[in-house]
């Protein structure tokens, strides 16, 4: 037989802010917070064929490949890229020039 108690069951108190990962981390509030990867802000102009284009890298930076828009729609874009072959990215990744 299981001898049953009328022991309360123990609250865990409210801590103000997580456990650290291990001991001497640098809290959560201290750390340095990573930049999120958000997509370039959109030029606003819609991309049509035969328009000269660069593509866009990670923050908006530029990657320095240049090419020709051969086909295009409000969300892709189809490019002939000057050095290799074709790709096909959202307009958001590249940049009129």
């Amino acid at each position: 037989m299981i001898p049953i108690t009328n022991k309360p069951t123990p609250r865990l108190r409210k801590a103000p802010q997580p456990p650290l990962s291990y001991p001497g981390a640098a809290p959560d509030s201290d750390r340095a917070k990573k930049p999120r990867l958000a997509e370039p802000a959109a030029t606003g102009q819609e991309l049509t064929p035969g328009d000269r284009v660069e593509g866009l890298g990670n923050f908006g930076k530029p990657t320095g490949e240049l090419g020709t828009v051969e086909q295009s729609n409000e969300d892709d874009a189809v490019v002939k890229w000057d050095d290799d072959g074709r790709m096909r990215l959202r307009q958001p990744w590249l940049k009129k020039v």
